[in-house]
């Protein structure tokens, strides 16, 4: 079958914004507030502002240097610079599959976000606001199914569209309607009655919540934030034309990303705050956080029903850039090693989502005894990819830029076109000692509390 000409992006503008839109999604505006909630607020913001700056900044360089200077997705750039390595191949295709089995639950929780948009549009605030609204919506299996396939059929939309017409067109409207959306949402928040104590929450830090599972908790939420390991970065650095600068592209999406997720923590820490009268324990809400809490206290301010359109629009904007972008890493994977074309790769991705989505759609209703490890399915397929997968792919792309492709060939790429490369020296340290140490810790730290030896 014809092979399609690989896409690109047009300059800069579209790689970071089309990064940024791979990197902003539920993992800021979702998972980051209820994460950085329960383990102490200040606290854990100033622990992920530092990993960011240097696990996190290191990662994204490197997977971004090893797409452009292969221009093949994870499989093909771990071959070609391994010379074949079987192991390194390995460490490819772990890559490669995270995004596979990411998108399909991902989906479910965006098709959450579809049915609350949805909601707060034709119904009153209080209605959504009830008790049983969300337990009784995702264990109705036919709603939750519906939902998750409206929002399967956005993203499929767009990557059929292709590089240039679909995702960086998208994500250049999306990302900075999605800044102005938070922004209002924050200033509102922020202006409640007593939501200044939220804020003082999440920006003075209190030593005394520190403990070494912030750390870990941290680490593991960057991979999520800033989409290490997920096959992402190498696959559009593989679109990245050589004039344009890795290295600021990549402190943009950094400061971007965190700076959103930031943005949703004073959209919600201080909201809670306000409503709760202060009382921190109702931050440990978790996952529930956005589909709980938050519409019980959109229901009792004034413009509830328009904040729950602004707040949940933003939410859908972008669980839809980061689905984009990881649905189109399997699409380029199959692309480049199986010599698919681009409509072929997406009608397979369309069926790989349906069938897997519909285990994790279904897990909370029809399905809802069956469980592995003791999770439900959804759950499951986070802990195997964000826990498991995800570290060990961290890990291989470490060995193989300082096994095979060596450090002084990574940084070549990075100074191409007289680019300087101004982190060199925390770039070297990081991805030959504690880059390794740190997705070890992360990995094993997952699994002693899956089996209960610790608790996160």
């Amino acid at each position: 079958m014809k092979h399609d000409k690989r896409g690109s992006f047009s300059g800069k503008i579209g790689f970071v914004l089309s990064a940024a839109g791979a990197s902003v999604g539920l993992g800021n505006i979702w998972r980051f507030p209820y994460l950085c909630a329960k383990y102490g607020g200040g606290i854990f913001l100033i622990i992920y502002i530092l990993l960011a700056l240097t696990f996190g900044y290191t990662m994204i360089i490197a997977e971004t240097a090893i797409g452009r200077h292969t221009k093949k997705s994870p499989v093909g750039a771990f071959n070609v610079i391994s010379d074949n390595n079987k192991a390194m191949g390995l460490g490819g295709w772990i890559n490669a599959i995270i995004p596979i089995l990411i998108v399909p639950y991902y989906s479910v929780i965006g098709g959450w976000v579809c049915k609350y948009l949805f909601e707060y549009i034709r119904s009153d605030a209080q209605v959504i606001a009830g008790d049983t609204f969300f337990t009784d919506f995702i264990s109705n299996g036919t709603k939750a199914e519906f939902w998750f396939i409206i929002f399967a059929i956005l993203v499929l939309g767009v990557i059929f569209m292709g590089v240039k017409n679909g995702i960086e067109r998208v994500s250049k409207m999306m990302m900075p309607v999605l800044v102005v959306l938070a922004i209002i949402i924050c200033f509102y928040s922020v202006t409640r009655p007593g939501a200044l104590s939220g804020v003082k929450y999440l920006f003075v830090p209190d030593f005394s919540h520190f403990s070494i599972m912030t750390v870990v908790t941290a680490m593991g939420q960057m991979f999520y934030s800033l989409s290490i390991a997920m096959g992402i970065l190498i696959t559009f650095g593989s679109y990245v034309k050589k004039e344009v600068s890795i290295e600021d592209s990549t402190k943009q999406v950094e400061i971007f990303d965190t700076a959103i997720a930031i943005l949703a923590s004073l959209m919600i820490i201080p909201a809670v705050f306000s409503f709760y009268n202060g009382d921190e324990s109702m931050l440990k809400a978790g996952p529930s956080l956005m589909f709980i809490t938050m519409p019980k206290i959109f229901a009792s301010m004034g413009f509830g029903k328009i904040i729950g359109i602004l707040f949940f629009a933003l939410v859908l904007f972008a669980a839809v850039t980061s689905a984009i972008a990881l649905t189109e890493s399997a699409v380029s994977t199959f692309s480049d090693e199986f010599k698919w074309s681009r409509r072929r790769g997406t009608i397979v991705m369309a069926v790989i989502m349906l069938i897997l989505g519909s285990l994790s759609s279904l897990g909370n209703g029809p399905l809802a005894n069956v469980k592995i490890a003791g999770m439900q399915l959804l759950d499951f397929f986070d802990f195997l990819t964000n826990s498991v997968m995800m570290p060990i792919a961290a890990f291989a792309t470490c060995i193989l830029i300082t096994r095979f492709m060596t450090i002084e060939k990574l940084e070549d790429e990075v100074e191409q076109d007289n680019h300087p490369f101004k982190r060199k020296a925390i770039f070297s340290f990081m991805i030959k000692f504690l880059c390794p140490v740190f997705v070890i810790i992360i990995l094993v730290s997952a699994v002693l509390n899956v089996l209960g030896i610790i608790s996160m």
